[in-house]
């Protein structure tokens, strides 16, 4: 892992948004989601729950699998943490988890998915709201896919129509239903 942890702030939410890892430039612009994947991200949140970045970022909670960039692999792309690396930055999840109390956690990406539920394809899981228990808490989790140029899963079928079912179920999710009318 390289670089200082990335943190979304100290937001006290009942919903958090968990990602895989800070890219390359988060640790120079000091916040998660700040590049490409956070412009689709927070496109999406604006187009179906009406929040636009600054409202997500200030009354939602941005946490990580990993704290870290974890450095490019040979091909030059961002490399995936390793088991290993989860399994020492996963105390902080659990921690933010008993100390918020969450009751919505939406895990953007395969790599989040899997800290929470079981994720052998994204058709299974997206566009579903799930009722899970981690760090002695229950909460709902309804599933993303990752946001970022990387992968066309969410632009073309059926990865599209899912995500847009699972964007509809976190605006009418009670949680962030609250934070719009706040």
């Amino acid at each position: 892992m390289q670089s200082a942890p990335v943190s979304g702030g100290a937001i006290v939410s009942d919903v958090m948004i968990v990602g895989q890892a800070p890219g390359p430039r988060k640790p120079v612009l000091q916040r998660p989601f700040a590049h490409t994947a956070g412009k689709t991200l927070f496109r999406w949140f604006e187009e179906f729950c009406g929040m636009n970045e600054a409202a997500v970022r200030s009354k939602i909670y941005f946490a990580a699998v990993c704290r870290c960039f974890p450095g490019k692999n040979s091909s030059g792309t961002d490399r995936v943490p390793a088991p290993d690396e989860i399994r020492n930055c996963s105390s902080w999840m659990d921690d933010e988890i008993r100390i918020l109390r969450p009751r919505l956690i939406i895990p953007v990406g395969r790599l989040a998915i899997m800290q929470f539920i079981d994720c052998g394809k994204l058709e299974e899981v997206i566009g579903r709201k799930f009722r899970v228990e981690r760090a002695e808490r229950r909460f709902d989790v309804i599933p993303l896919p990752h946001p970022s140029g990387a992968s066309p899963w969410h632009k073309i079928a059926p990865g599209r129509g899912l995500t847009a079912r699972a964007l509809k179920l976190i605006a009418r999710h009670s949680a962030v239903a609250r934070l719009c009318q706040r």
